[in-house]
């Protein structure tokens, strides 16, 4: 069995389901470069609870946790089956690291797992199961949920935490004419930290990147990429598969921290 490496995907809004743009071009690659998955585990800001859950649902339910949108994309079902088995292992490993958790045996897949998934994994072949965001996260815990996980990587489960690199919901809803710009030049920060794996600065990313507040008014959509460079097996090596922005305000950059194939060149690596 390989050892996975874990991924921060940007779902951005849910409209990336019907227009996969560079980023999702980027996660089709990846998507056809892995080592198949026995599993997939989806850590996303949609599903946020008091202490930590984790869905042990045999076959989860296609969430459409959103409002206001394409009518098409409430005909979207992504019929992948869970994985109770390996869900309970996530439970005892959480428990083990401290982490109280419970199993969650009705939840369904939100939109940041089966939005992204639909690129990454179209076929919907491979079992999904998610694990919430406990609501007090903050960086330091976020890297530490991560690391509780981590040891699923080397069981052939891929770790994924799925936000936004840039999260302002004010101004997806408002355009505004300087929109492309910070979100530009704080997502390029992120990549620079990520590729020279300089993660202690990652921890303090949004106290110390251009524009942090505004690109995250609030901190869920980028902690997830906190959890993921947690779960890293190999966090020496790390690759930034480019996603541009989208409505002017979303960066959709994703990050692959770990070992890949050498051929998987969709972007950049290092």
């Amino acid at each position: 069995m390989k050892t996975l490496p874990s991924l921060f995907v940007s779902h951005g809004a849910p409209t990336f389901a019907l227009d996969p743009g560079l980023a999702g071009q980027g996660l089709a690659t990846l998507g056809r470069t892995l080592s198949r998955p026995e599993a997939i585990l989806v850590v996303s800001p949609h599903w946020t609870t008091r202490g930590v859950e984790v869905g042990t649902a045999v076959r989860p339910e296609t969430i459409h946790d959103f409002g206001g949108f394409d009518p098409a994309l409430y005909d979207i079902i992504y019929p992948a089956t869970g994985q109770p088995e390996v869900a309970v292992h996530a439970l005892e490993l959480l428990s083990k690291a401290g982490w109280p958790a419970t199993a969650n045996q009705h939840r369904g897949l939100d939109h940041g797992a089966w939005v992204p998934l639909l690129h990454l994994f179209p076929k919907a072949d491979v079992p999904v199961f998610q694990v919430s965001m406990p609501l007090d996260l903050d960086a330091d815990s976020a890297f530490q949920l991560g690391r509780a996980l981590g040891p699923l990587a080397n069981e052939g489960i891929l770790i994924v935490g799925s936000g936004s690199l840039t999260h302002n919901l004010y101004e997806f809803r408002n355009r505004h004419d300087d929109g492309e710009a910070y979100a530009s030049e704080f997502s390029e920060w992120i990549q620079r930290a990520v590729l020279a794996r300089d993660y202690q600065r990652l921890l303090r990313a949004l106290e110390l990147a251009p524009h942090a507040r505004r690109a995250h008014p609030t901190t869920e959509h980028f902690l997830p990429l906190l959890i993921a460079l947690g779960a890293a097996n190999a966090p020496n090596e790390a690759r930034v598969i480019e996603g541009g922005i989208q409505h002017g305000v979303l960066a959709m950059d994703s990050f692959v921290f770990g070992h890949l194939p050498s051929p998987f060149t969709p972007n950049r690596s290092r």
